[in-house]
């Protein structure tokens, strides 16, 4: 899992190596402590020979100075200030070590988030929303645990093996080797439950994910799950889901249990090997009892550290499970690139389509397309829900990405003009029009920060929408609620448009866009968009003639193929697909006025 995160590592390498010389610093003085115990109950102890310990001469130098302090009260104030050091570093060890997981954890996710964004939309179709949310949230949790306790903890561990082991053996070799003997036992155990941890967190992470894809879907679908009244079932469903992940939880958390179980009874077995086999060498003269309180100290300090063996493993079976899964997203390269791309600062807007074919997974949608449109024309594309209308003109702004030499805008192929340019000049109003929970304004100021007041209410003007937002009670400050929620169908698309006219593209693209509105409206943003569109090139996507039929030039497709072109009467003549369907729109229109 380091291969990703080397990278971040080094970035911050100051805190990493900070960290560890603090943990040294730390262990060092924390060491120091059963020493100075084993010294204090040495010295005091009856019939004790004082010449040969640590303090006796500073003792004297202390008598001769009139100090008022005794031998003990030294060994106390010696005591302390360790303690007192080994507190401090211990706080600032924390500090910069956390503080370093804390600011990659910032890092990988302001990264994953922008590689998210440059994904084609083809990820965001077969992936779902909670899916990369649970990563983006919890996966990022368990790597930054990994990076902030797993590393801090797992360098005192070893520090403090280091420094307290030797003082150990330093008392009793056999003392120290059979306290440490159920240890290899341990670790032999652990060594066998770490594989079972590790798949029982992978089931956990993915359960956690359709926890979250499963909440994100019922809250954006609660108008549909409401009118439906299907409350309870949903409720059901994420009960069922719930128990999954409670039963998972459970199942990691026996494996769990036996590595954290095993941990203590091995400390247990090493203290009950002390007091047996300790107790009798200083029963036998053989060790001092400041030698025996000593080595009891030494012993439980490493308490902590044995028990955070178990601890740590789990941090970085969970981080490994976690890493793995945002891995599948950064090893993913987005398939839509500015790889070929050339220096080009702007379009002018003319389109060409040359013998297109496209599909998904080897099913053709668009078959043989071909056809040019010139530089501030309006164009309108017909035809029947699934021909591939809304398809066609997401390949003009490589949302999904068309056979090399297929489509061209001014006679140079899309894949060398760069994305930024390209879909920048570029305005886009989708079927399905997302509107963010924020205001009017910000809406429309989307697609363009730096615009003015007058330019805001002009884009609101030709959208037909401006008199609408006057009637609300905070006008271009109202909250208009998650995705618009407070807004009529016809209210949401129209300032959709809004926010696509008041970036001025050079392409605008209307798919479907007109739907929800009456024909009186649609008429009055058709004419404003003539004004609008003058030199510029506008793409009108519609099911009805009605939207399409004043515009230069109409393309009727069929199954995926371009079955009739040219303008509205030229169609009407033809006496094809175009006029049957204009016919059979027109006497619809006509009986819904009748009634």
């Amino acid at each position: 899992m380091f291969r990703r995160l080397k990278p971040y590592l080094s970035k911050y390498k100051g805190l990493l190596i900070g960290g560890f010389v603090l943990v040294i610093l730390k262990s060092l003085f924390q060491s120091a402590g059963p020493q100075i115990i084993k010294e204090t109950i040495d010295s005091i102890a009856p019939g004790t020979d004082m010449s040969g310990f640590l303090f006796y001469q500073k003792w004297v130098s202390v008598m001769q100075a009139q100090f008022a302090l005794t031998l003990v009260a030294a060994f106390i104030l010696c005591y302390l200030i360790t303690e007192t050091l080994s507190a401090i570093f211990l706080y600032l060890m924390r500090q910069t070590l956390i503080v370093m997981s804390r600011k990659i954890e910032y890092d990988l996710r302001s990264d994953t988030f922008s590689h998210i964004q440059k994904m084609e939309l083809s990820f965001f179709q077969y992936t779902k929303t909670g899916d990369i949310m649970s990563r983006m949230t919890n996966d990022l949790a368990n790597v930054r645990e990994v990076l902030g306790p797993g590393i801090m903890y797992t360098a005192n561990t070893i520090v403090s093996f280091f420094f307290i082991l030797p003082m150990m053996v330093t008392i009793s070799p056999k003392l120290t080797l059979f306290a440490f003997l159920p240890l290899i036992v341990l670790s032999f155990a652990i060594q066998q439950l770490s594989g079972m941890m590790m798949s029982r967190s992978q089931r956990v992470q993915e359960k956690l994910s359709d926890i979250s894809s499963a909440v994100q879907e019922n809250f954006s679908g609660i108008r549909v799950v409401k009118s439906f009244v299907l409350e309870n079932l949903e409720i059901l469903k994420f009960k069922k889901l719930s128990e999954d992940y409670v039963t998972l939880n459970l199942d990691a958390v026996k494996v769990r249990g036996i590595m954290m179980s095993s941990v203590i009874l091995t400390i247990g077995m090493s203290v009950a090997t002390l007091l047996w086999l300790g107790g009798r060498e200083v029963m036998s003269g053989d060790m001092t009892i400041g030698q025996f309180t000593a080595f009891n100290f030494f012993l439980i300090m490493l308490i902590w550290p044995i028990v955070a063996v178990g601890w740590v493993i789990n941090i970085f079976q969970r981080g490994s499970v976690s890493m793995k899964r945002l891995n599948e997203i950064l090893d993913r390269a987005p398939a839509i690139t500015d790889k070929n791309a050339e220096k080009i600062d702007t379009v002018r807007g003319s389109i060409e389509f040359r013998h297109l074919n496209f599909g998904f997974n080897g099913e053709p949608i668009l078959k043989d397309i071909s056809f040019v449109i010139k530089q501030g024309t309006t164009v309108g594309i017909v035809g029947a829900t699934g021909s591939g209308k809304s398809l066609l003109v997401n390949l003009i702004a490589r949302l999904y990405e068309a056979p090399e030499d297929t489509i061209f805008i001014d006679s140079k192929t899309i894949r060398h003009i760069p994305l930024d340019t390209l879909r920048q000049n570029i305005g886009m109003v989708m079927q399905d029009n997302f509107l963010f929970s924020d205001t009017i304004r910000n809406n429309i100021l989307f697609g363009r920060f730096d615009a003015d007041e007058e330019k805001m209410r002009w884009s609101g003007d030709i959208a037909q929408l401006h008199g609408n937002i006057l009637d609300f009670p905070e006008k271009y400050e109202t909250i208009i609620g998650e995705r618009g929620i407070t807004l009529s169908g016809g209210q949401k698309q129209r300032l959709a448009i809004a926010r696509a006219v008041i970036r001025e593209p050079k392409i605008l693209i209307l798919d479907d866009a007109l739907s929800s509105v009456d024909t009186q409206t649609e008429e009055s943003i058709l004419t404003g968009l003539k004004t609008l569109m003058k030199d510029r090139t506008t793409i009108l996507v519609s099911h009805r003639v009605h939207t399409v039929k004043s515009a230069d030039m109409i393309f009727v497709l069929e199954d995926g193929a371009l079955i009739e072109r040219g303008a509205h009467d030229e169609l009407l003549a033809l006496g094809g697909y175009y006029a049957q369907l204009y016919q059979r729109q027109t006497i619809e229109e006509e009986v819904e006025a009748f009634n």
